[in-house]
């Protein structure tokens, strides 16, 4: 009987993973941000000294799970799971990336919800007692993105004001059964969600109904309030997405004042940089998530987090078909204690 459960979508973890270590590299542009200083590191270019961008993707994949092994003292033979994926076709990014790491691999695709994605199989894994250490990764390239789905470069291409910035970076974390904090609690697994929304150039409004789906089941589930979280964040709403999630919420009694923001919008400050409404790709909220918001737990500034990853679920092939875009969203709770 799945003694863990709670309403329909809500697992409560009974021996909560602890996050012990994380990283973050991120591109030229992020680095110009208002977060760069929660980044491991800054690259200088977005080729990184690869021969294409998808290269460099598979590079920042590789190299920042260099770094979370380092900084958590850990050598690969001691990670039971790598769970990753991407944007790329066949999430190459992470597996060109991570093919040398000679590690039981789960690739994954859940669009931009894939750190959450990865984040709650590894939990649960752990949770379960199949795993003592997993590694949940990300990333996402403008570049490379732009090159899938959207136009290439070359023909600079007006973009329109509902548009977002894929992120150039990549994040992740390594999950323990044993550590300090901050520690996994809740998971909530997203339905896909379908408005009928057809433009790829809006994906907030495509994705927001699936955020605001999945947040309202957690707090139905678990009967929390807003007020439970110092910070409610998704990623990657962007501008236009963030209002639709927030009505969405008001229509069901749920007002999120002060303690919600969105990973697309932390990321950039739409004021000086041109990225419209924000900021968008997997590297989004992994980097805000791995950079940012763990590291201001650690310090004590956040006690209690939301973190609720959403995608757009779609494919060249499928936006060539005319379908529309079903939305996707994951959410995770992180508590600096157990206490």
């Amino acid at each position: 009987m799945a003694g863990k459960r709670l309403g329909k979508q809500t697992i409560k973890l009974q021996n909560p993973p602890s996050i012990v270590s994380t990283a973050v590299i991120a591109g030229p542009k992020e680095g110009e941000g208002p977060l760069r200083l929660y980044f491991d590191a800054i690259i200088d270019d977005e080729m990184w000294g690869e021969k294409s961008w998808e290269r460099a993707e598979s590079k920042l994949v590789r190299e920042t799970f260099g770094r979370i092994l380092n900084k958590a003292g850990k050598a690969p033979s001691e990670i039971n799971y790598i769970i990753a994926g991407d944007l790329l076709n066949q999430c190459i990014a992470s597996t060109f990336g991570l093919r040398e790491s000679e590690i039981p691999f789960f690739g994954v695709f859940g669009a931009c919800s894939t750190m959450a994605e990865s984040l709650s199989l590894g939990a649960m894994l752990i949770d379960g007692g199949f795993a003592d250490n997993v590694v949940a990764i990300t990333s996402s390239h403008f570049c490379s993105a732009e090159r899938q789905f959207r136009f290439p470069l070359e023909l600079g291409t007006q973009r329109t004001p509902t548009s977002q910035w894929t992120v150039t970076a990549s994040g992740g974390a390594l999950l323990s059964s044993e550590g300090s904090g901050p520690y996994i609690t809740h998971v909530t697994t997203g339905k896909i969600v379908d408005m009928g929304i057809k433009d790829a150039n809006n994906m907030g409004a495509a994705m927001a109904p699936a955020a605001a789906d999945t947040i309202y089941a957690h707090f139905q589930d678990t009967g929390y309030a807003p007020e439970r979280y110092d910070l409610i964040v998704t990623g990657d709403l962007g501008a236009v997405g963030k209002s639709i999630c927030e009505d969405l919420l008001k229509r069901e009694g749920y007002y999120m004042g002060g303690v919600y923001n969105d990973c697309g919008i932390m990321i950039f400050d739409r004021r000086k940089q041109d990225v419209h409404a924000g900021g968008s790709g997997c590297g989004c909220s992994a980097s805000v998530f791995s950079g940012y918001i763990y590291q201001e737990m650690k310090k004590g500034n956040l006690n209690k987090v939301l973190f609720v990853a959403t995608g757009a679920l779609l494919s060249p092939a499928s936006s060539q078909q005319g379908e529309s875009i079903p939305g996707i969203a994951h959410a995770v709770a992180v508590s600096r204690t157990l206490s």
